[in-house]
């Protein structure tokens, strides 16, 4: 039991080692026993394929892609479609995503627009300014970090040095074991620049307005190019100064798996005093990755996003009742060059009774009012529809009205 005790905890001891560049006095606090070596010997494996040498003229500089350290690979964000270039990314990267979630739980509901209601789709507006640099190192500090990580350092120190003085060499050398694989590994993981980079647009380039849509959330992001871009094409990354360093964090993904089949085999070969030593340094140290995974590596990347890239933007979220109202508040807030598209995009639908809302909106929208959207006699002639397209086309006309009313109130609070 005390040898497979150390298997457990896998998921938090990866999470505490992943954001060991994110804090940049986490490096030199890895110094404890920490459980989940097999687990982190894998990630660390899994790390080491996303590795890709750039060739320069005076060194080889080693570039990673830190979403496999955080076990992120998968992490796609969703489609984004530009309202004055006619820029469409069909599948954007983790920075969208992270970002789309927090704008997804920005303020709850935030301002309830009043009118019909279906199916709620938050819509959020966010003005970014000003244009962040086409590279940033977005580190944090953390005195708390500090002070936390001395616990489980002192008592693996501890136990290792009680079990040598009670000549309990195993128990005393593989506790040793786990303090230097864990320390080696971060302070090796750590000596990487963390870096969030962005594409720098050309010069002539429009403003970088444009949505990312899911089906219950819309960010309708402002602002110049290079300032969407960094959403859209941002990301993240480790930068190396040799590939002699990504050699190696390859051999410390050796070490820990060297670590777990030493200590799932030996353990019970120690006293049971060792015993209780090794699995008290190994609870503690579970206890300070539980505490740090609770942080979340996400929760964190999302703060970096905001606070260090993005420079806390102004972020207005709106809940609207139905996606029929929450697209025209859309369309008017963004002023698109081509409204069709983002219309299409946002409602597929292509029915007689769409199509009609549609071209009546598009009217509108190249003729706004003050007072109103539409009134009943610009809804046009109806005849060709059966009474219940009649009814539903109204609804529709409602949904819109409503959407004009609640982008009133916006001016209002926010004017262009």
């Amino acid at each position: 039991m005390s040898g497979v005790a150390g298997l457990l905890g896998g998921n938090d001891a990866v999470s505490a080692m992943a954001a060991v560049h994110v804090y940049g006095n986490r490096r030199w606090l890895g110094w404890y026993n920490s459980p989940g070596s097999l687990q982190i010997a894998k990630r660390f494996s899994s790390f080491a394929k996303s590795v890709s040498l750039s060739q320069t003229r005076f060194s080889d500089i080693v570039h990673a892609d830190p979403t496999a350290l955080f076990g992120m690979v998968d992490c796609k964000g969703p489609k984004f479609r530009a309202a004055h270039s006619g820029t469409v990314i069909q599948e954007t990267g983790h920075i969208a995503a992270l970002f789309m979630k927090a704008c997804a739980a920005w303020d709850s509901e935030g301002k309830k627009v009043p009118g019909r209601e279906t199916w709620p789709v938050g819509v959020t507006i966010v003005d970014l300014h000003p244009t962040p640099p086409s590279e940033i190192h977005p580190a944090r500090s953390s005195a708390s970090m500090l002070l936390f990580a001395g616990v489980p350092i002192a008592v693996s120190i501890g136990t290792c040095a009680l079990c040598a003085v009670c000549e309990d060499w195993c128990a005393s050398l593989l506790i040793l074991v786990g303090i230097v694989a864990s320390g080696i590994s971060c302070r090796i993981l750590g000596s990487a620049d963390f870096l969030f980079t962005h594409p720098e647009p050309a010069r002539e380039s429009p403003a970088g307005d444009g949505i990312l849509s899911s089906d219950k959330d819309i960010v309708l992001l402002r602002g110049t190019e290079g300032a969407v871009n960094s959403i859209t094409r941002g990301s993240f990354s480790l930068r190396f100064s040799s590939e002699a360093h990504f050699t190696l964090i390859r051999w410390c993904s050796i070490l820990f798996f060297i670590q777990c089949i030493t200590q799932l085999l030996l353990i019970p070969q120690a006293s049971l005093f060792g015993q209780v030593m090794f699995l008290t340094s190994l609870g503690v140290s579970a206890l300070y990755n539980a505490w740090h995974s609770s942080l979340g590596n996400e929760k964190t990347h999302r703060k970096l996003i905001f606070e260090s890239v993005l420079q806390n933007p102004k972020v207005t979220k709106y809940t609207l009742g139905t996606r029929t109202t929450a697209v025209v508040f859309v369309l008017l807030a963004l002023k698109p060059q081509d409204p069709m598209a983002i219309l299409n995009e946002l409602l597929p639908n292509d029915t007689k009774v769409w199509k009609q809302w549609k071209a009546t909106i598009l009217e509108q929208l190249r003729h706004p009012r003050d007072q109103y959207f539409l009134s009943e006699s610009e809804i046009g002639d109806l005849d060709g529809f059966t009474q219940l397209e009649q009814d539903l086309l109204r609804l529709f006309y409602v949904d819109a009205q409503a959407a004009y009313n609640g982008y009133r109130d916006y001016l209002r609070v926010d004017p262009l």
